[in-house]
């Protein structure tokens, strides 16, 4: 008996020695946000060394959590880029070999940025509706728990009841705030022509004024108590997660909120398992054994401690479902068109974010040319419309001003001020009258060079610390003026005026095919800012839009 004990002792120890021994350990660094984190960390952690092996090669899984913004600046920044609204990275967030977002919207931004830089297959590993939140007081008096809601029925109320104070978190760093806006503007948008338009910007100015940089700031405005005078002051209603409704009720406020699930549901959650692009074959390869670790019923469970669903919709034991959420049983949506993204976002930095910007249209004979996707307008028709219908977006607080350049324009000059930089509280009409007159010169060339640093000197000499301050220059042609500046003489010149105390953006529209993209490049990257072509001039309308988004945030 001695012996057989001895015996199956040695072969126990001899075959956990065996098990473990590790020729190679890999690590995979995961980046998830933050609500996920603790279930994903929690999962791979418990999972045995058999679940996490590559042959003789052990699996270590580093999970931190991270802002799934700053991980998109970091990935925007690797490639020498940004995403509108985030500005530059901070340097201290790294891309990971996964990376777990709160949305696959995310990835669709990035992916529009440039090809290869997020994976193109991302499953979703977690799910969460967004849904209105607002406290439960404010809620009953619109009908809820019994009533069913659609954005038709809420859309004048959120809109126009000076009794609801509305909030959002700022889209362009947040999935439930950039989802919500999405349905809310869709819902202002079924109207026709200009009319749906000045409604969809109603909207978005209307939710402005409650605007949030980060979603614990805007979750902090909810009433602490349901009295009338509190409930007055507070935050009556914002698009959040499901998951931020169920935190913020787990502390048993004396005021907790109601979820209101809106019809047509705004696009959930869906937290995407993104294996990046560059992680090594290994790692890969591990990060399909993690992925493969997040189903089951323990994972499920999981998420439902921390507030979330599963990927299907389906929920683990313990999940402390809002008072009149739905069952949903069905596949996560997909995220939605990324132009429509794009646009949504480049109208809300424009209604949101004040400016004081330049505008420098060109009117070389070029512009004549008739553009087949307009109709026959010409170059300078659409490009004119793209300006007013943006004039259009900017309230009184913006400050703007018309230039128009071709070559000998006003004697020597290629350039010529047609309304300066001002408040358009005082010069909106006198603006529009200015775009309405512009016409181009039929023999004119591209004075660009001299027109971009003489309009970067007018802005930065009435440079304002509390507005983005910016150069818009749209142009169909290359610089064809043998008289004037070189491209490196430009540069150089540009190069000494740029103070990084009192930055000021170049953004250039190329229209049609005959711009030198990579001049324009050389441009803006000297100044700051950025390059936009419009290859079909018929989509000028969507570039400029674009382009404003691209606009940093004020520097205060």
């Amino acid at each position: 008996m001695a012996v057989l004990v001895v015996l199956t002792g040695s072969w126990g120890v001899y075959r956990a020695l065996t098990q473990t021994r590790c020729g190679q350990r890999i690590t995979v660094s995961v980046a998830a946000t933050s609500e996920i984190a603790p279930a994903i960390r929690a999962t791979t952690a418990e999972a045995s060394d058999a679940e996490l092996r590559l042959a003789d090669k052990c699996v270590s899984v580093d999970v931190v959590a991270a802002d799934s913004a700053d991980v998109a600046a970091a990935v925007a920044s690797h490639h020498q880029s940004s995403l509108g609204g985030l500005g530059k990275a901070s340097g201290k967030t790294k891309v990971p070999d996964v990376w777990i977002p709160d949305s696959s919207m995310w990835l669709s931004r990035l992916r529009s940025g440039g090809p290869g830089w997020v994976p193109d297959d991302a499953p979703s590993v977690a799910s969460s509706p967004v849904v209105l939140a607002l406290p439960e007081p404010v809620a009953k008096t619109l009908g809820w728990p019994n009533k069913r809601f659609t954005w038709n029925d809420l859309f004048p109320r959120l809109t126009s009841d000076t009794r609801l104070r509305t909030g959002i978190v700022e889209p362009s760093r947040d999935a439930a705030g950039l989802s919500g806006l999405l349905a809310l503007a869709g819902t202002g948008d079924v109207a026709a022509g200009s009319t749906g338009r000045q409604t969809t910007i109603g909207a978005l100015r209307s939710l402005a004024t409650g605007r949030a940089t980060l979603r614990e700031e805007l979750v902090s405005r909810f009433p602490p108590s349901i009295d009338v005078t509190t409930l007055a002051k507070s935050l009556s209603a914002a698009p959040l997660t499901e998951q931020t409704v169920i935190t913020y009720n787990a502390r048993q406020p004396v005021a907790p909120l109601a979820a209101l699930y809106v019809d047509p549901a705004p696009v959930p959650l869906d937290y995407p398992f993104a294996v990046m692009p560059g992680t090594s074959v290994d790692k890969a390869t591990a990060a399909g054994a993690v992925l493969g670790l997040l189903a089951g019923d323990a994972y499920r469970n999981r998420l439902a401690a921390v507030g979330l669903r599963g990927d299907d919709g389906g929920i683990g034991a313990g999940f402390a479902a809002p008072k009149g959420a739905p069952t949903l049983t069905a596949p996560v949506t997909v995220a939605p068109d990324p132009g429509r993204v794009d646009t949504v976002l480049a109208t809300w930095s424009a209604v949101t974010s004040p400016g004081r910007m330049l505008a420098v249209i060109d009117v070389s004979g070029s512009m004549l040319q008739p553009v087949p996707t307009a109709g026959g307008a010409t170059r300078e028709q659409v490009t004119v419309e793209a300006a007013q219908r943006g004039l259009a977006l900017f309230d009184d607080n913006w400050a703007a001003g018309l230039w128009i350049f071709s070559t000998q324009l006003a004697g020597d000059a290629d350039f010529q001020q047609l309304v300066p930089v001002g408040p358009l509280a005082d010069q909106r009409r006198q603006l529009l009258n200015a775009l309405g007159g512009i016409t181009p010169k039929r023999d004119g060339g591209t004075g660009l060079y001299d027109t971009t640093l003489a309009a970067y000197r007018a802005v930065k000499a009435g440079w304002d610390p509390s507005r983005v301050n910016s150069v818009v220059i749209m142009t169909d042609g290359k610089n064809d003026d043998e008289v004037g500046l070189s491209l490196n003489q430009l540069l150089e010149e540009l190069k000494k005026a740029v103070d990084p105390a009192r930055p000021i953006e170049i953004i250039a529209i190329g229209i049609g095919n005959d711009v030198s993209e990579v001049e324009l490049r050389r441009i803006t990257d000297t100044t700051g800012g950025g390059t936009f072509i419009a290859p079909d001039p018929g989509k000028i309308g969507d570039i400029f839009l674009k382009a404003i988004a691209l606009r940093t945030s004020v520097k205060r």
